[in-house]
Formats: structure tokens, C-alpha cells, sequence
């Protein structure tokens, strides 16, 4: 599936298919690219329910494909999906690349070269200063030279780090944890319009969805992968901060760290993220050498993945009925790797991704960052 412009009805199928019940963005990388068009794979849909004898999966109405897409003109608001031309090269690259983005604002700085910076929501005025004058010197310098500044406008690390690269007369990128015209923390209302009038506002859900738990490390990965490397300015070390930063090695980026003091917990994370390897950052020169070899390779990306999609089987009559009973069998709560699964099934791939997506679309697997699958 090569880049290329879609008609307006191939993306409001595009749209239908990815707010389908239990079609996540791997199932509709494989669906997209197994029949060619939305449409056909929405065609499938029901067929391929049945095949596991659960009930019928929910298919997304046009109609409620129509209403978000007239929502989003009202925003003046972009919906770009993978495979188009303006959807963010560095972002395809990632093996569970959101399917389509709502983009306000302007969408040329997604395919810039980005710096993620996040970090603690209760940070301290030092880790928040720093923050802000790490965005800053990182939007400065000549044109190949100069960042645009990634983010969840989030309280603390975020806002600060949208802070310095405005204030830099920079560029910055909001990535929300709802739709791209949810403000969340309400009381970061000034700077959500601040990034609007320069910057994007970027998101995978629906406009008007309200932002919940399970929606911030999804959210997460948007943001290492819209960007080069991920700076880690204070984080706990249970916190969502360090889930960038595996997600952010996961998908082949640079990640760096900012030290602190051992006696304050917001610096632990950072800490052990060092002593795990990530680079010791204390200045935008340790930013900008280590990702220097990012830069003469940045990601590139291959839509759909080699590792991701390897074709899916047509028929029962290509093992499919005794590879169900092996796959099951390979699965636990536990993740495992798909590639680990073809192993221990010893049958082709594309059967094993066909049972995959099967089960994924009977609400029996779930899919996790590293192409790992748990059973629910």
C-alpha cells in the first residue's frame, strides 16, 4: 500500500473500518492491505466473525462516519489516514501507527523532525524551567537544525516544554489523550489556542471524546513516534513518562534523560532510565549529538510493515482450521511475540496472522506495543 490520495468516500470507509468494534490499527493495517480498499475489508468483516462463532462485531454506520467528519470541518480540523501522502512519515514507520489522525492547525510540522519532551505532571520549578529552555534551544538554529517540539499538554513537563518552543517563536505539536477538541487540563485553555494559531493539535479519537485512563498510553505512542528521540525531564517510576520511553526504544528512537537528585522521587525514573542506558542529558548538545545519526537516517516508513503484514491466508483450505487449535494454545495473559507464535505453531505466517486478526475481531486477543499478543 503505497502512499498515494484517496477518494473522499475511501476515506469515510477508512474511517468506518477503524471505529469498527475490535478493529485496532494492526487488524486494519492487515485488513487494508489484504483487500485493497475500506470498503472491501468492511465487506469481509462479517464473514470473518463467523469464522471464530461469535456474534456479529458492531460495523462503524456511514452515518456516524459522516457526523465525525462533518464534526471535524467544523473544527477546520484535517483527518489524514495512513498510506496518504500527509500522513506522518516517521509515524508509518511504527508497527501499530494510528489508522487516522484528526489534525488542527498546521499539518506540515507532522512530518518535521520532532522532539518528544515529557515528564512528571507534578514537576518541579527547576525540572519545569529546564524543560522550558531545552524546548527553546532545541526550535533555535539554522533550518536543518531546529526541532519541532512534541508533547501531550499535559500539566507540568508538557506545558512547559509547549512553553519554551512558543516563547523560541518555535513549533509544537499537541498530542491529546481525547479529541482534538477536548482541552485537558482545562486550565491549559490559553495554551492549547497558543499551539493552534502556530502549531497542531493532533489526536486518534473522535472529537468530543472525553480523555480516560486507558486512552494516555495509546496517546503515548503517538508521541515517540511523531518523534527522532523522547527527553525525559523528572518521572516516578511507575509513570507515564517511562511508558514513552520504552514505547519511544520499542519503535527504534533515541531516548535521553535528564538527572536528578536521588532524594526526590519525580527523579528516580530519569535516573534509572541513565543507568538503563538512555542518554544523560544536561544540555540541548547532548540532544542534538545523539541524534545526529537520526538524522541521517530518520524512519522510514514501509506501509504495511514486512514484519507486520505478511499476507493473510484465503481460505480454510490453507490450514487455517487446525492452526486455530495451535495458536490457542500459544496464548496466555501472558504477551508473546507473534513471531514467537509461528515458531511454536510451526505453520506459515500468513495462517498465523489470519487466526490472529480472527481472534482479535471476537474480542479474544489483545494486541500490545513490540507486535506482542495476550489473550484476554
Amino acid at each position: 500500500m503505497m502512499a498515494s490520495e484517496i477518494t473522499i468516500e475511501e476515506r469515510r470507509d477508512r474511517l468506518r473500518l477503524f471505529r469498527s468494534e475490535n478493529v485496532g490499527p494492526v487488524t486494519y493495517r492487515q485488513l487494508l492491505g489484504h483487500y485493497g480498499s475500506a470498503v472491501d475489508a468492511l465487506a469481509a468483516l462479517p464473514d470473518l466473525t463467523r469464522r471464530r462463532g461469535g456474534r456479529a462485531i458492531k460495523i462503524c454506520p456511514a452515518d456516524v462516519a459522516n457526523t465525525e467528519l462533518e464534526a471535524l470541518d467544523r473544527l477546520d480540523a484535517a483527518l489524514v489516514t495512513v498510506g496518504e501522502p500527509t500522513y506522518p512519515t516517521s509515524l508509518a514507520a511504527i508497527d501499530d501507527a494510528p489508522p487516522v489522525l484528526s489534525v488542527r492547525g498546521d499539518g506540515r510540522l507532522l512530518r518535521e523532525p520532532g522532539v518528544a519532551i515529557v515528564g512528571a505532571r507534578n514537576a518541579s520549578t527547576n525540572g519545569r524551567n529546564f524543560a522550558q529552555r531545552l524546548a527553546a534551544d532545541l526550535c533555535d538554529g539554522l533550518e536543518d537544525k531546529r526541532y519541532v517540539i512534541v508533547s501531550g499538554l499535559a500539566r507540568g513537563i508538557d506545558g512547559a516544554a509547549h512553553r519554551g518552543a512558543l516563547e523560541a517563536s518555535g513549533s509544537t505539536i499537541a498530542v491529546m489523550a481525547g479529541g482534538v477538541d477536548v482541552i485537558y487540563p482545562p486550565e491549559h485553555e490559553d495554551l492549547y489556542a497558543e499551539i493552534l494559531a502556530t502549531g497542531a493539535i493532533v489526536s486518534e479519537l473522535p472529537p468530543g471524546r472525553r480523555p480516560q485512563a486507558a486512552h494516555f498510553p495509546r496517546r503515548n505512542r503517538i508521541i515517540s513516534g511523531l518523534s527522532l528521540g523522547v527527553v525525559v525531564v523528572e518521572a516516578a517510576t511507575r509513570s507515564g513518562s517511562l511508558i514513552t520511553a520504552r514505547m519511544a526504544l520499542e519503535q527504534g528512537r533515541e531516548v535521553f534523560a535528564v538527572p536528578g537528585s536521588p532524594l526526590d522521587p519525580r527523579s528516580r525514573g530519569a535516573n534509572r532510565l541513565i543507568r538503563d542506558g538512555a542518554i544523560l542529558t544536561e544540555s540541548v548538545a547532548d540532544i542534538r549529538s545523539g541524534l545526529a545519526p537520526m538524522l541521517a537516517a530518520p524512519p522510514r516508513p514501509e506501509t504495511p510493515a514486512p514484519t507486520l503484514f505478511e499476507g493473510l491466508a484465503d481460505s480454510e483450505g490453507d490450514g487455517l482450521d487446525s492452526a486455530r487449535n495451535a495458536v490457542a494454545a500459544c496464548l496466555s495473559p501472558t504477551p508473546v511475540t507473534v513471531d514467537e507464535i509461528v515458531r511454536q505453531c510451526q505453520v506459515t505466517a500468513p495462517v498465523v496472522h489470519t487466526v490472529l486478526l480472527e481472534m482479535e475481531l471476537a474480542g479474544l486477543i489483545e494486541r500490545q506495543s513490540g507486535n506482542r499478543i495476550a489473550a484476554i
